[in-house]
């Protein structure tokens, strides 16, 4: 099934070049006919998907997709929309930003899914550090799984420079333990949503970090 037409990247590509409120209000129809309508059904076709598949997620999509407005307060760039539609599928959606799940970012330039956990506080980032010391070879066997590294490469995160001291044994078997986060992203063509497949590509992509993901989830939750 097709969701998106090139209707989709068009609009944001004009958007690029008229990044202001009075050319999107006169483009509003379009907006909401050719980018917001189908970005909607097809987080929701997502969210169908994980539920098939026995994930926990009981939101909508307007629980998981982002605003298209950019927050411009602190930044030099005050074009006040985003290029782009971009979604978080979990069990919080994007009112936790913290809890991990499948990132979903479509561009006119750039298509994104991803995952993992990224924004961390002090108290989740001890605990996922934890479990990583409690579990090693658990934790080294989700890092090194063949299906997310074909997918997406390897998990990615600053490092910190210096950890707990509790930690430190951990760092040769899984230096990954030095992570302030821990996410993965694979990037692609913009055209692959235009595609019959884009939802089964999503949901492949999904599944092989879903060892990942729980690996996360069960550090944060217990």
């Amino acid at each position: 099934m097709s969701y998106f037409s090139i209707a989709y990247i068009d609009f944001f590509k004009d958007l690029a070049a008229n990044n202001n409120r009075d050319w999107f209000h006169e483009n509003k129809n379009r907006y909401e006919a050719d980018v917001k309508k189908p970005f909607e059904n097809f987080i929701q076709a997502v969210i169908d998907r994980m539920k098939d598949e026995g994930h926990e997620t009981e939101i909508s999509p307007k629980d998981a997709i982002f605003r298209i407005n950019r927050d411009i307060r602190f930044s030099k760039d005050k074009s006040p929309y985003k290029l782009n539609r971009s979604a978080i599928c979990s069990k919080y959606g994007r009112k936790d930003k913290s809890y991990p799940g499948l990132y979903l970012d479509f561009g006119p330039e750039k298509v994104w899914i991803g995952g993992g956990a990224y924004f961390l506080d002090k108290d989740m980032l001890y605990d996922v550090r934890d479990h990583i010391s409690q579990n090693p070879k658990k934790a080294r066997k989700v890092l090194d799984n063949a299906e997310l590294k074909s997918h997406f490469g390897e998990v990615l995160g600053e490092k910190n420079k210096i950890i707990p001291k509790e930690f430190k044994p951990m760092l040769e078997e899984v230096p990954e333990i030095a992570n302030k986060q821990f996410y993965y992203m694979s990037e692609h063509r913009p055209d692959i949503i235009l595609t019959d497949q884009i939802l089964d590509v999503v949901i492949d992509h999904w599944k092989a970090s879903r060892e990942m993901e729980q690996f996360l989830i069960e550090g944060m939750v217990r």
